[in-house]
């Protein structure tokens, strides 16, 4: 009777059992959860999803393969800001917000140990980090979200590298008697950094090209992919005077 008894109640018990595991696997994350998690994704460079248990997930998840490498550079500076320690001291839930509170490790550039709190948000019953404010500009922006902050942040860089070469080719030319140098020799001299030419870098081709003489120079810069690393054609000469134009992404002439 026992026997009979104990296997007719165990399809039962199996399946609460069963109910429960799932019930267990199906559990909402918490929010040090979801930091935990966004934390660990950032480090093993699975960016696209990192940014989907965050605010900017319209702004990663209909992405091309191509336009997340375009911006791998940027997601590469967030995550080399992550320490490889990251330790979550507490929680506060207020409503549809809450705060983590992350405790992050002292480092050369920072010696003392110091307090990070992130911010969340409940969204659709789930919990993302981000705020309100920033979420609703994201949800605007959509798919063009970080696309289009790229390009702003290359087309500023490519413009204060053009305006830059002023200052440093006078320098270059009173160490090679009034001579300018081209992008490798200002490179060679110190003067500018390697990755100024690469436009996996910059996002931009540029080009400097001096004259015969070497009293004068013209710098141009186009987009490497319009529409995407960039959207402005900039043309300078070795006056300063500086022309800049969304022209396709074709190369600029001096100014008529």
């Amino acid at each position: 009777m026992r026997t009979n008894s104990y296997f007719s109640a165990a399809p039962f018990v199996i399946l609460i059992a069963t109910s429960l595991a799932g019930q267990a696997q199906t559990a909402p994350r918490t929010p040090s959860d979801v930091v935990r998690q966004f934390y660990k994704a950032m480090r093993e460079r699975h960016f696209k999803d990192a940014w989907s248990m965050t605010i900017y997930k319209p702004a990663v998840e209909d992405l091309t393969a191509e336009e997340m490498e375009d911006l791998r550079g940027t997601f590469e500076e967030r995550a080399l800001q992550i320490p490889e320690q990251v330790e979550i001291t507490g929680e506060q839930i207020n409503g549809n917000t809450a705060t983590v509170f992350i405790k992050v490790p002292s480092t050369e550039a920072s010696p003392q140990v110091t307090s990070q709190p992130a911010t969340l948000i409940l969204s659709n019953g789930v919990w993302i980090i981000g705020t309100e404010a920033d979420a609703e500009i994201v949800r605007k922006a959509g798919r063009r979200y970080f696309l289009d902050a790229l390009i702003n942040e290359n087309q500023g860089l490519a413009e204060d590298l053009l305006k830059s070469l002023v200052g440093l080719q006078a320098v270059y030319a009173q160490q090679h008697n009034g001579a300018f140098g081209d992008l490798p020799a200002l490179i060679k001299a110190n003067l500018l950094s390697s990755d100024a030419s690469d436009p996996k870098a910059t996002g931009y081709n540029t080009h400097l090209v001096v004259v015969a003489d070497g009293k004068t120079f013209v710098a141009t810069a186009e987009p490497a992919r319009y529409g995407h690393t960039g959207k402005f054609s900039y043309w300078m000469d070795q006056t300063g005077n500086l022309k800049s134009l969304d022209n396709g992404g074709k190369p600029l002439g001096p100014p008529k």
